[in-house]
């Protein structure tokens, strides 16, 4: 940022084209980790760098096709814009011009979510805002505020498109909570795949999990896949017998 006076977005912007020119460097540090790791990329929270520029979504898409990744977009949003229905507006059409751009299994979180008393009482029960139903009864509480009123055409175009598209949801999280973490590492490994390497399953099965809830449990799994490998080797020790 000193070296080519450039301010924190410009610097990030910046980086991620260096890095995008630089992607052989990268691909080099993860192909050692690819066999027996879990890759987590954190990336900076400037929204821009995913619906505005290419360099970010340029480089995802190199390491999917040239290391093979299966990768989900995980965006977090605070969970105290739903106190302000403006910006909650906002950060739906964030979440889905995100969805549009990156063009990856993505996963909304409400973060926070056990801080949102704090911010103030909510004008609808929590599932309102993570289901993203019927946002005709949003446009009313905008209408409400004096500040907001006159946008109130622009807000319902906005939330018609958001509305058409059906695409945002938002899974909460209380990082305090272990089920509400846990139920968020399922839906993501449900979301990339991860869930389903260690299954040796009928595409049926395939189906139910991946049609289901998030309720599965990963030791059962793993004990049921341990259970298909022993019965595999105790048909190959007897399968040239008369109790095959």
């Amino acid at each position: 940022m000193v070296e080519h006076s450039l301010g924190p977005n410009g610097g990030l912007v910046y980086c991620m084209d260096y890095l995008e020119k630089n992607i052989d460097w990268l691909e080099s540090k993860l192909k050692p980790l690819l066999k027996e790791h879990y890759l987590l990329f954190d990336f900076p929270g400037q929204v821009e760098l995913f619906f505005l520029h290419d360099n970010a979504k340029n480089m995802i898409m190199e390491l999917i096709k040239k290391l093979d990744l299966r990768l989900t977009a995980v965006h977090l949003v605070d969970a105290h814009l739903c106190s302000d229905p403006g910006k909650y507006v906002s950060a739906l059409l964030l979440s889905l011009s995100t969805m549009l751009h990156l063009e990856l299994p993505h996963v909304n979180v409400l973060s926070k979510i056990d801080l949102i008393e704090s911010y103030g009482k909510l004008a609808f029960n929590l599932d309102f805002y993570t289901d993203v139903q019927d946002l005709s009864y949003l446009q009313n509480e905008i209408s409400q505020d004096p500040r907001s009123a006159k946008y109130r055409k622009l807000t319902k175009e906005l939330c018609e498109v958001i509305e058409d598209y059906g695409l945002v949801n938002f899974t909460p999280l209380d990082i305090q909570d272990k089920e509400s973490v846990g139920n968020l590492v399922k839906l993501i490994d449900k979301s990339n795949g991860y869930i389903f390497a260690g299954i040796d399953a009928s595409a049926v099965e395939f189906s139910k999990i991946a049609v289901g809830p998030v309720d599965w449990d990963y030791y059962r799994v793993a004990a049921v896949q341990e259970k298909y490998i022993k019965d595999d080797e105790d048909f190959d020790m007897t399968k040239d017998s008369e109790t095959k």
